[in-house]
């Protein structure tokens, strides 16, 4: 299968080691992943924040870059929502575009989405021998229903101690612009997430969406507990030697 690799603007310039791993897990299941250099952002900041003229462009190439792929492969929950929840209503006014957009969606994937439902796969000869727990982000929750795909995937890490993280369907504050608009109420939140996050034990936290880690990592940092932050596909890239 020829993938598209959707990095992401979070990934791509805060953390690469993400979008390498997708390439590392995809590429040892035979499959050819490109990454096309005219991508952009997805638009999710200009639409949310009500600036739709702006979110247009973006739109419009995301459409055209990643038009002629089997599949498109994102590692973040938050950026495929956006794809596939708020690309057709955006361009529902351009009947070209919303045709193109209606061909695309059903195309792109979250990680765990693409390895669990489309290539059938759960067990990636991954080793991470480490205490590990999971924060399940509002997008892969609530927009596309990821169910426990991701921990499935975790499960089948050798050497692996994933622990159940109490409230873990709580949103940890970050929503974007939400934790600048209302700081208060996002720092309240924050301090919920990073207590569950302590009290499991663990010396890793997983999750789906960088941005979420980003926010709560700033928490685990702040107090110097010693709680890693790391992207679930890098635990599933996991050789067990250099990470460990």
């Amino acid at each position: 299968m020829r993938v598209g690799l959707f990095v992401t603007c979070v990934n791509d310039l805060l953390y690469p080691g993400t979008g390498q791993a997708v390439v590392r897990i995809l590429e040892r299941l035979g499959h050819t992943v490109d990454f096309p250099l005219e991508q952009t952002c997805c638009g999710q900041m200009h639409a949310n924040s009500g600036y739709r003229a702006e979110a247009m462009p973006l739109v419009r190439r995301f459409a055209q870059v990643f038009a002629d792929y089997e599949a498109i492969v994102a590692p973040s929950g938050s950026c495929v929502a956006m794809v596939r929840d708020s690309y057709p209503r955006l361009a529902a006014d351009e009947p070209a575009l919303a045709k193109r957009i209606e061909d695309l969606t059903p195309r792109v994937y979250e990680l765990s989405e693409l390895l669990v439902d489309v290539l059938g796969v759960t067990d990636l000869g991954a080793v991470y021998p480490h205490r590990v727990t999971y924060h399940t982000t509002c997008h892969g929750l609530r927009m596309l229903r990821l169910g426990d795909k991701p921990q499935r995937l975790l499960r089948a890490v050798s050497g692996i101690e994933l622990v159940e993280l109490d409230a873990a369907d709580e949103c940890c504050g970050f929503g974007g612009t939400f934790s600048v608009k209302n700081a208060d109420v996002s720092t309240a939140m924050l301090a919920d997430k990073v207590h569950h996050v302590l009290g499991t034990g663990a010396e890793v936290l997983a999750a789906a969406d960088n941005s979420c880690l980003a926010h709560i990592a700033g928490g685990l940092g702040r107090l110097r507990t010693g709680v890693r932050a790391v992207h679930y596909a890098e635990i599933l890239a996991s050789t067990g030697s250099k990470e460990s």
